[in-house]
């Protein structure tokens, strides 16, 4: 892809746009150590998955499940979800150059509700917000972004994905769509085989020094 082409932004949400993985590491470093103390490193390998995944994965027991569902949306009603510092400025930027802006996230619409209850702004910004509801299957199978593209009616090359987490960048990277790792959690040296472009932060990035990022 040449990244003058692109016409649409497809933006992972947790650790990509919003920090929010400390948060997260509290609630599931408790589930884990109650529930399935014999996997230490939970938080680690539910990243990027749909919440349906992680349930079916790591707790088959239905009584279970419901705890887990419980407890992960009493504390999701609590959280606060803020941009990283530079994110919002980034969206409105390239929205400006006519970028058209996507949310393609593993959280599902309980969750997308908390967050407009706590962060009324941030999904006003996006055209189009997809959530685990409207996927076939979770990352890192490619299927998000592709209906992430599909929603704009736009070429994959014409698409560009921001991401975080390993799982995520496999999708966009098995979608075939340019995709821009952020070296939010894991380090640039950790990701930089698994993108096609990695980023320390969307801070100072804009629209036009974006496109001359190699």
């Amino acid at each position: 892809m040449v990244l003058e082409n692109f016409k649409a932004a497809l933006f992972d949400l947790d650790g990509t746009l919003i920090d929010t993985e400390g948060q997260y590491s509290v609630v599931w470093g408790q589930i884990g150590r109650e529930f399935r103390p014999d996997v230490p490193d939970l938080h680690d390998a539910i990243k990027g998955n749909t919440l349906v995944r992680i349930l079916e994965r790591f707790f088959p027991d239905p009584e279970v499940q419901a705890i887990v569902k419980k407890r992960l949306d009493d504390y999701e009603a609590q959280m606060q979800y803020q941009f990283f510092p530079g994110a919002r400025e980034f969206v409105l930027d390239i929205k400006r150059h006519g970028v058209k802006c996507a949310i393609v996230t593993s959280s599902d619409q309980k969750k997308m509700q908390h967050l407009r209850d706590k962060n009324p702004e941030l999904l006003s910004l996006f055209d189009r917000v997809l959530t685990s509801e409207d996927f076939a299957a979770s990352k890192p199978d490619p299927d998000c972004y592709l209906k992430g593209a599909a929603a704009f009616g736009l070429p994959l090359d014409h698409c560009i994905v921001f991401e975080d987490a390993y799982s995520g960048l496999q999708a966009g990277m098995s979608a075939g769509i340019f995709t821009v790792g952020l070296a939010s959690y894991n380090s640039r040296e950790d990701i930089q085989d698994k993108c096609n472009l990695v980023l320390d932060s969307f801070q100072g990035i804009t629209y036009e020094n974006l496109l001359q990022q190699r």
